[in-house]
């Protein structure tokens, strides 16, 4: 295995730890920059030879990515893999633990190389605006471009939705190549307005490959991911493959990890992890998941470390819209009270349409392994358990950078036969 960590940038890592705060703010763009390229230079520019699909957006690029990466391998390509479903070269997979979507300087570095050498022809990489920000992609050349959809996220972390949207728009101006966008957003008209040799649109309606003519029949339940598969679609037309095995692929997908994941262990009653994380993800999953008789049972809470703060309240009010009962508690932490993490859900709770929960039985359960064993003992037959905020995650991020392992799945198949 190659050192991620070469003696030669050794003094530019450790300069972070005594230069002061202020001064490394000034000069934090030009620290990323420096660390992207010299990562780039020490692997040689793997990405030159290899064709680089990038998914960005602030929902669906996990699933979008895992369904280019299928439709390219069933049609014969050799295809690599990077985003929070994990990491892939060809038939090699293993998780992702970083905690982070899209892997710093050095591991995506290491891993195009790695990529290269195994003779793989395409990469699809999950593009985060936060790695868009701190130059992870400097050095290297992504030749395609794919546009999701954009809504309000990580405010915190960019000062302003604007900066935000700056960040992902600048994936299309790096990017001279081809560029596949979702028409029917709100934002489309930003994002094409970078120039591409190549250009291919998609939507519902509009655009050049659409749901109303191609009538995709997904066994992925949502319309969220009939927008995923239409950009898939689109990637592998725009590169010449089979559009209608394409299609056949993408309508073959019985389930992706985390996203509206039924677990199932012949209980009387729904049991689905799904990863929203946005209010505009939560608010469709409890939708399309409400059930006409029976209970919706909700296991939720929000991530600390200051991250999107303004959501919690929002949640909590989407929660007391939707959910017969609200169980509170635990999904990333970091260094914040858990505590105050679920009192600012319970805020939008109280504050949510009528002025109340609605009738929503609230209950807090700080420990998340007790808060999915509760909702699942307490269900009925009819009901619907939905468990949301970490999906595939396989850890869970604790106070002083710790973490544990965690999977919201394997905790619900034990809870199941327990």
């Amino acid at each position: 295995m190659l050192d991620d960590s070469p003696k030669k940038v050794e003094m530019l890592r450790k300069g972070r730890s005594i230069i002061p705060g202020f001064l490394f703010q000034l000069f934090q763009p030009l620290y990323h920059w420096t660390l992207a390229w010299v990562a780039a230079i020490n692997y040689g520019f793997p990405s030159k030879s290899m064709k680089i699909i990038g998914v960005t957006g602030t929902k669906g690029k996990s699933t979008t990515a895992l369904m280019v990466t299928k439709i390219f391998e069933q049609q014969g390509k050799a295809v690599a893999m990077i985003g929070s479903l994990g990491f892939k070269i060809r038939d090699k997979e293993w998780p992702n633990t970083l905690k982070m979507t899209m892997p710093g300087r050095f591991k995506l570095q290491k891993f195009l190389y790695e990529a290269k050498h195994a003779g793989c022809e395409y990469v699809v990489i999950e593009v985060t605006s936060e790695g868009i920000a701190q130059k992870r992609l400097s050095g290297v050349y992504v030749d395609c471009a794919v546009f999701t959809n954009l809504h309000k996220e990580h405010i915190e972390n960019h000062g302003s939705f604007e900066a935000y949207k700056k960040a992902k728009l600048y994936l299309f101006r790096k990017v001279k190549n081809i560029h596949v966008i979702n028409k029917e957003n709100i934002y489309s008209d930003e994002f094409l307005a970078p120039s591409s040799k190549k250009l291919i649109t998609y939507g519902l309606e509009r655009g050049d490959v659409t749901q109303k003519i191609l009538g995709i029949n997904l066994q992925l339940m949502g319309v969220f991911n009939v927008y995923n598969a239409l950009a898939a679609i689109s990637v592998a037309h725009i590169y010449g493959l089979d559009f209608l095995k394409a299609k056949a692929t993408v309508e073959a997908i019985k389930f992706v990890p985390g996203r509206m994941e039924y677990v199932e262990v012949g209980q009387p009653f729904d049991v689905i992890v799904d990863y929203a994380h946005t209010p505009e993800s939560l608010e469709y999953v409890y939708q399309t998941l409400k059930p006409a008789s029976g209970r919706l049972i909700c296991v939720l809470g929000a991530a600390g470390g200051g991250r999107d703060i303004w959501k919690r309240p929002v949640f909590g009010e989407i929660a007391a819209n939707y959910c017969d009962d609200i169980i509170l508690t635990n999904e990333d932490p970091y260094d914040e009270k858990p505590e105050k993490i679920l009192d600012d859900i319970s805020v939008g709770i109280l504050q949510s349409k009528d002025g109340s929960s609605n009738g929503s039985d609230i209950k807090k359960i700080l420990d998340r392994t007790e808060a999915i064993n509760f909702a699942i003992h307490g269900a009925k037959s009819g009901d619907v358990v939905i468990i949301t905020g970490k999906g595939s995650e396989i850890s869970m991020a604790l106070a002083n950078g710790k973490k544990m392992d965690w999977s919201d799945r394997e905790v619900v198949i034990k809870a199941l036969h327990r």
